[in-house]
């Protein structure tokens, strides 16, 4: 969520800011809103003033001798008034509150202008694109000659975009997530954690997906109100809710295995072959909560934490910088690693690094104290995918093939296979 102050302050520069993103931000409506809630805070403070300074006066009258029922009756009518108006104060804040909830958050200066993905710069590009003397397969031919992939049988116990792995395979998977983890906590000093699958109203409201992203997620109860996570930057995030930290705990460094759960309501007819894009897979991500000066500086850490597996892995890939129309909502900066899968010819997104500058954490309201003032202030919060394990499994299977078909296992896995080589 937005400062509500900046909105007060500047509402030219949030409309300008927002416009970058092709937010349509309707400032007229805001304007007519804050107006409103001036003129009712206004009311409610005036209200409360008459009613104490009129219930001074009882006591005068008392000694006077003097009738004090048609001065109960004023306070009384006037405490009605205050209770009314109080109501209608929270009601225009509750407004307020969901109109700022539905706003995204303000675009670094760094971001690019831009509209869609096409727009997107590549930073820096790692790797040789492997040189096949055959025609590469796509994981899912892969896949089913090795008989360890099975995409019917995931639709027959569940439904689409669902998998079944299975024997080696499924082996190379966690192999692939032991190797992210081990990584993560041994060289990047990252604090492993485990947390719940599934996530109340309030932690989802923390991060950001609700309610604006509601039917993307999977509801599991009403009362309580869960949802399955879509991915552990929520609960791992939440540790920090309604937390001061300690200046010399920063910064906070989580790495969490979980497996995710998205409905991809808005994604009806993309990626519909193989595990690209699934209901359930499995994720490694790393979280970050920083002090404000810092965020920036551990953005790039934090991404190029995520490249160093796909360096162990020999996986060519390419960091792009998101521009200002395929900036996630909730963040200030994003950059995408994106793997090369020759299976189909082109780079996919396998890790998504975003700096949420102070967003998050007023939601939040996570917050450290500030040695230099002593007060409690908002923390910055960044996550990232390192990396997506499915994607990882699918880019390994692509790039290490050969043209019998068989898996050849990179070196940085084999001791996580037993020793085992190749995969046939």
């Amino acid at each position: 969520m937005l400062d509500p102050h900046l909105f007060r302050s500047d509402l030219d520069l949030v409309s300008k800011e927002l416009a970058r993103r092709h937010f349509a931000f309707d400032a007229v409506a805001y304007q007519a809103l804050e107006n409103k809630r001036k003129e009712i805070q206004v009311k409610t403070q005036q209200l409360q003033s008459e009613r104490n300074s009129r219930s001074k006066t009882i006591g005068q009258a008392k000694a006077k001798g003097e009738d004090i029922q048609p001065l109960l009756a004023q306070i009384e009518d006037l405490g009605v008034q205050h209770k009314a108006a109080e109501g209608e104060l929270a009601d225009v804040l509750l407004e307020m509150s969901a109109l700022m909830e539905g706003i995204p958050n303000i675009l670094d200066i760094s971001v690019p202008d831009g509209k869609s993905e096409e727009q997107n710069i590549e930073i820096s590009r790692w790797g040789d694109v492997p040189n096949f003397t055959f025609t590469p397969k796509d994981h899912v031919d892969l896949g089913e000659k090795l008989g360890g992939m099975n995409f019917e049988l995931g639709a027959k116990i569940a439904s689409a975009r669902f998998v079944v792995l299975t024997g080696k395979l499924a082996r190379l998977q966690r192999a692939i997530i032991q190797l992210m983890l081990d990584t993560h906590t041994d060289e990047h000093d990252y604090s492993e954690t485990y947390t719940p699958f599934l996530a109340n109203a309030a932690s989802l409201r923390g991060t950001g997906q609700l309610p604006k992203f509601e039917a993307d997620l999977f509801k599991a109860s009403e009362d309580p109100a869960l949802y399955l996570i879509p991915t552990a930057e929520v609960p791992v995030t939440n540790i920090v809710r309604d937390v001061i930290i300690d200046a010399k705990e920063l910064p906070l460094k989580y790495v969490c295995h979980s497996p995710c759960f998205r409905s991809e309501a808005g994604a009806y007819g993309r990626d519909v072959r193989g595990m690209i894009r699934q209901h359930q897979f499995e994720k490694v991500e790393l979280v970050q909560i920083v002090s404000p000066e810092t965020s920036m500086q551990a953005h790039e850490e934090l991404t190029r934490h995520a490249e160093v597996i796909l360096e162990k892995l020999n996986l060519p890939y390419r960091r792009m910088l998101l521009c200002a129309g395929d900036t996630g909502f909730s963040s200030a900066k994003t950059y995408d690693l994106e793997v090369w899968l020759p299976g189909q010819g082109k780079y996919r997104e396998i890790s998504s690094c975003s700096n949420f500058k102070d967003f998050q954490a007023r939601r939040l309201q996570a917050r450290w104290r500030n040695p230099e003032s002593g007060k409690p202030e908002l923390v910055h919060t960044l996550n990232g995918s390192g990396l997506a394990a499915g994607r990882t499994l699918i880019a390994v299977m692509e790039n290490y093939q050969d043209e019998q078909g068989r898996i050849h296992i990179p070196q940085a896995l084999q001791a996580y296979m037993g020793g085992m080589t190749v995969i046939e």
